[in-house]
């Protein structure tokens, strides 16, 4: 790997376009030439034959250049290894010591009352009491109860004219279900499987 990366370091260099003032190939140029199928770029890499090898393939009895195989060599860091993407993984919040926070075992997000519902007050009594909280934290064996198959129980159909009980639902139903999240997603997945193309849910 690294006499190839070397031997494609070299090619390219032979091209001003592709070069920084500072030597450094410009990976963005590079990107944006193969992608345009640049010619410059492509008889640099048809000529080499260890690039031609490793960037074209042979489609009845002719070339075909991989641009996004050479699209991901080049995204390699070792190819620019003092790029500025040698160094996104490298950029996080940190501790004392220097380690990165997101690798320690030790950190958790605290997030006071996140499993809680505030039980709201309307009256000028109500702003005197202390502010009452109902826990609604779920285990895991009880959110695979939760996902269990449910029934949908007083479902009802609304028409211009009337509202009726509903027994069944119809493939052209617009549906309004009053409930839990997770239950009611749950239970209309088999329905709406690969079918639904946004959920949008108000925090």
């Amino acid at each position: 790997m690294s006499d190839m990366l070397k031997t494609v370091r070299e090619v390219l260099s032979c091209e001003p376009k592709f070069v920084a003032e500072d030597g450094q190939l410009l990976r963005n140029v590079l990107r944006a030439a193969a992608l345009e199928l640049d010619d410059t770029l492509l008889e640099l890499l048809i000529d080499n034959a260890e690039t031609r090898k490793h960037f074209f393939r042979p489609i009845k009895s002719q070339l075909m250049f991989d641009a996004k195989k050479f699209i991901n060599f080049i995204n390699l860091r070792e190819f620019l290894p003092n790029s500025f993407t040698a160094y996104k993984n490298k950029i996080g919040l940190v501790d004392e010591r220097g380690d990165f926070i997101s690798a320690g075992r030790s950190i958790a997000l605290a997030f006071p009352y996140k499993d809680c519902v505030l039980e709201g007050g309307q009256t000028k009594d109500d702003q005197k009491r202390r502010e009452v909280f109902f826990n609604e934290v779920l285990a895991p064996d009880e959110v695979d109860r939760l996902l269990e198959p449910k029934v949908l129980v007083n479902a009802k159909r609304y028409s211009p004219n009337s509202v009726e009980i509903a027994t069944d639902f119809r493939a052209d139903d617009n549906l309004i279900v009053k409930g839990n999240n997770l239950l009611a997603l749950s239970t209309l997945l088999p329905r709406f499987e690969s079918k639904v193309k946004l959920i949008y849910i108000d925090p």
